[in-house]
């Protein structure tokens, strides 16, 4: 795993548990590569996240409609405000979503577990963005339940 945060970002605070604190302050993830297939691991992970209470907006211009939501076939497509860009499409199709969640003003970019893309990522938090490389957001929000809670 490795996350990057931008330059002069002020939050989260030095030495705080970056993925906490982001998980805390974004509510909102568009799940990039989302299945409506309930054997995908990016279905299991975005229920999870779902049930969880975040806002869920499936992108995948091959599904109209996963977990209840509405999907679409860009990032641009979305008609609201965008947080956390939830990325499950190989490395090499990394890059233009991230040109993507920079475009539309996302707030952090998160690649799954074994997808890694350091131009795109270093793009992205040039551009402001914080980016969680190669973890899984389902196993990172678990591993702090009970602190997102309080």
């Amino acid at each position: 795993m490795r996350v990057l945060l931008p330059d002069g970002a002020n939050f989260p605070q030095p030495g705080a548990d970056a993925i906490l604190e982001l998980l805390k302050k974004y509510k909102t993830i568009a799940v990039v590569g989302l299945s409506s297939d309930p054997m995908r691991p990016s279905f299991g992970v975005t229920e999870y996240m779902q049930e969880a209470g975040y806002r869920i907006i499936p992108v995948n211009p091959n599904e109209r409609e996963v977990l209840g939501e509405k999907s679409y076939a860009r990032l641009e497509d979305v008609p609201e405000k965008i947080d956390i860009v939830n990325v499950f499409r190989r490395a090499e199709e990394v890059p233009p979503v991230v040109e993507s969640a920079i475009r539309i003003g996302a707030k952090v970019v998160w690649m799954q577990s074994g997808i890694e893309n350091e131009e795109a990522a270093e793009k992205a938090r040039a551009a402001g963005l914080a980016v969680i490389q190669d973890a899984c957001i389902l196993v990172e929000h678990r591993r702090r339940a009970g602190e997102l809670t309080r």
